[in-house]
């Protein structure tokens, strides 16, 4: 069996597979076929996909790239619960580069990222105070990010914002990655979050979640 042959029979827990429009991250708005990896070792207080924390159905890298092929895409997302959670995330990753897909993985920051594709672009939701996860955060993989990577912070409270400034002067400050600001979207008014960043001069982007402004937290979507 040739390598190419054994990453398409690796197996992964699959959540769901499915087509929307991206609500996040620098490709927001556009068609994008999401493929969301089951499990997850932390447990965010805002977290909206807890759905995911278990089930899910085995499927080989062959059959994931078969179903994402329905959707024809030029975008296509691995997120989770914790996509790097699966020793074989990394090998999905790169079929779906070789397939010619524009593919970006959305991590929470606490696992090891050595071993992804360089044609992936990560998308790394570093934890704040207000998720309750901040302990895991792995700071040191931060400097390995370039410009085709996104840095995300989820903003609970005014805490969580000045905390997000400190750790950008402290950890990114020359880093050619972009920056994102979004609001915790039951807590954190959007209004009062940008007003902070205009007032401090930020150089980082306002995301607010699209696709809970068009289908709540409707499942699939």
């Amino acid at each position: 069996m040739d390598q190419s042959t054994s990453a398409v029979s690796e197996r992964l827990r699959i959540t769901e597979v499915f087509y929307s429009l991206q609500g996040e991250a620098r490709t927001v708005g556009w068609p994008t076929a999401f493929v969301r990896l089951t499990g997850c070792p932390l447990r965010c207080g805002y977290c909206d996909t807890r759905y995911a924390f278990q089930g899910g159905r085995w499927m080989t890298v062959a059959d994931i790239l078969a179903q994402v092929a329905e959707f024809t895409p030029r975008y296509v997302t691995v997120t989770g619960g914790e996509p790097l959670a699966q020793p074989a995330c990394p090998a999905l990753l790169s079929a779906l580069c070789d397939a010619g897909y524009a593919v970006s993985l959305e991590t929470s920051g606490a696992m090891d990222p050595t071993g992804v594709d360089p044609r992936v672009s990560l998308v790394v939701d570093v934890k704040t105070p207000g998720s309750g996860e901040e302990a895991n955060n792995r700071y040191q993989d931060l400097a390995g990010l370039t410009a085709k990577d996104q840095v995300k912070f989820v903003i609970c409270n005014r805490t969580d914002y000045e905390w997000a400034c400190e750790k950008i002067g402290a950890l990114l400050r020359d880093s050619a990655c972009e920056i994102l600001f979004s609001p915790e979207h039951e807590h954190m008014n959007a209004t009062e979050l940008a007003d902070w960043i205009l007032a401090d001069r930020l150089p980082v982007r306002l995301q607010i979640q699209l696709h809970k402004y068009l289908w709540g937290d409707e499942r699939g979507r």
